[in-house]
């Protein structure tokens, strides 16, 4: 299934896509939230889409493309997860995920307009592999049980100020959690619909102009271990997003570096999982 999100900001209904039809279903479930994972959500969603699929009401063609989830507990991100893109920033390849969070009310819709943020002049882009959880984790006794935690997958846009992030002392929060930051989607894919995502082109591009061209290949801890890994250390929950690292063609990575600036578009996608476009103004 492919679980969407439609309406104006703070007031998202849930939805599905259905032979490429957004479809309602607000009339059935409040949102897709961590009570919706927790609660056998998708096992109930995929009887309403098998009976009743067909007489769903349609999405309005003009209806604003949310988050396909709803502000989640958590944004956890995985840095520096991608050997090609470690070696584009100079560094070690990790011997252990190097993880940091992200604020959850970054989440926007994934042709949502972008500000970048007041004094910013390092805002730069990272298309990414996001993992949904459908369940509470913790102390997961291996891999296989992690990947059973997993709801799906989707496109993030893990948006970063390199200033505020790496100048400014402290953790990374600092650059990862300006409003905006995290474009998410178009659409949550189901886990049993992408059994493997060990080989999934990444691309994005910036005023047309490729910048990143890569491969879920490259990434040295995949999601059911990283999911694995953090449920040794905390409790991970229903609902929670996951942002698995990006491939090399940052900003950051440029001689010399390239930013966002007013004006630019960017377009992201991972093969099955869609496309974003984000239009990027002064804030």
């Amino acid at each position: 299934m492919k679980l969407i999100r439609f309406g104006n900001k703070g007031q998202e209904k849930p939805g599905v896509i259905i032979n490429e039809q957004r479809k309602d279903c607000s009339a059935h479930f409040s949102d897709w939230d961590r009570a919706f994972f927790q609660n056998d959500g998708l096992e109930a969603l995929q009887v309403l889409v098998d009976k009743e699929g067909a007489t769903l009401p349609d999405v309005p063609t003009t209806a604003r493309w949310a988050s396909p989830i709803a502000r989640p507990g958590m944004i956890m991100c995985v840095g520096l997860n991608y050997a090609d893109h470690a070696k584009e920033s100079g560094m070690d390849i990790p011997t252990e995920p190097l993880v940091f969070m992200k604020a959850s009310n970054t989440i926007s819709g994934p042709f949502d307009d972008v500000d970048i943020p007041r004094n910013s002049s390092k805002t730069d882009w990272e298309v990414e592999l996001g993992v949904v959880l459908k369940k509470d984790v913790l102390y997961l006794a291996d891999e296989a049980a992690a990947q059973d935690a997993i709801a799906g997958y989707c496109v993030i846009n893990d948006l970063s100020e390199r200033a505020f992030q790496l100048e400014k002392g402290g953790q990374w929060v600092k650059g990862k959690s300006c409003p905006g930051f995290s474009p998410v989607g178009p659409y949550l894919l189901t886990s049993d619909e992408l059994s493997d995502v060990s080989q999934l082109k990444m691309q994005l591009s910036v005023n047309g102009v490729g910048k990143q061209n890569g491969s879920t290949s490259t990434m040295i801890f995949k999601p059911a271990y990283t999911i694995w890994y953090l449920s040794q250390l905390m409790l991970l929950e229903a609902g929670d997003l996951l942002s698995t690292g990006t491939p090399p063609g940052v900003g950051l990575g440029f001689d010399p570096p390239q930013y966002l600036t007013s004006g630019d578009v960017v377009e992201l996608s991972i093969e099955g999982l869609g496309t974003q476009r984000q239009t990027y103004k002064s804030a």
